[in-house]
């Protein structure tokens, strides 16, 4: 684990709320010098602790009004030949494995329930399915809050 220190918790939290903050303004928060800071990014990136910059997208503007998770029952002798599937479904957000009775637990959107109802079916060839839509999301994606 690489060590981080205050400045560099501070420099997460700031590229957390908006990463395209210019190094001038992160500088002046942080009472660095713009190429201190760049350095300390730098770091962080090649350790692995900043690990990409990302968009947020509204999903249901963009017409993809089903979000659902859905549970699949995996044995592990099937994994590898899954994850070569799952990784090509665009439609999937998210992939994890997890402890329970569903050992991979999905994150999908789509436009319509019909669409869902195609892809789980997909996935039934590698294992029985529990699909949950989504009604609302009270508490939607967040970064992590460093303490």
């Amino acid at each position: 684990m690489c060590k981080i220190d205050e400045v560099d918790k501070k420099l997460i939290e700031l590229l957390q709320d908006n990463a395209r903050t210019p190094l001038k303004i992160l500088a002046s928060k942080v009472f660095l010098s713009a190429p201190a800071v760049s350095s300390r990014i730098e770091k962080l990136e090649k350790n692995g602790i900043i690990n990409g910059y990302n968009i947020c997208v509204d999903s249901q503007k963009l017409g993809y009004n089903i979000n659902a998770f859905v549970g699949l029952e995996l044995p592990a002798s099937r994994k590898e030949e899954f994850y070569n599937f799952i990784r090509s479904c665009p439609s999937v957000l998210e992939c994890n494995c997890v402890t329970g009775v569903y050992s991979m637990l999905l994150k999908v959107v789509f436009h319509t329930t019909q669409e869902l109802d195609e892809f789980v079916d997909e996935l039934q060839v590698f294992g029985n399915t529990s699909t949950q839509i989504v009604f609302s999301t009270p508490v939607p994606h967040r970064e992590i809050k460093l303490t």
